[in-house]
């Protein structure tokens, strides 16, 4: 128990690290719905261009 911390150090040093993360916004979660976003756009035209195209207009 020489080196251990008071149970206020440890919580205030938690309270610091949850308060950096919040600090740094949803910056990861941002990238994931942009790129879910980008790959369904797309997938759309991709399969526009490569099946409705070819077909040609209906009559």
């Amino acid at each position: 128990m020489i080196n251990s911390e008071l149970p206020e150090q440890v919580e205030n040093t938690a309270d610091d690290r949850v308060n950096r993360i919040v600090a740094a916004g949803p910056g990861g979660a941002l990238m994931v719905a942009g790129l879910a976003t980008a790959l369904v756009v797309a997938m759309w035209f991709a399969f526009y261009l490569f099946v409705f195209l070819p077909r040609g207009p209906l009559q």
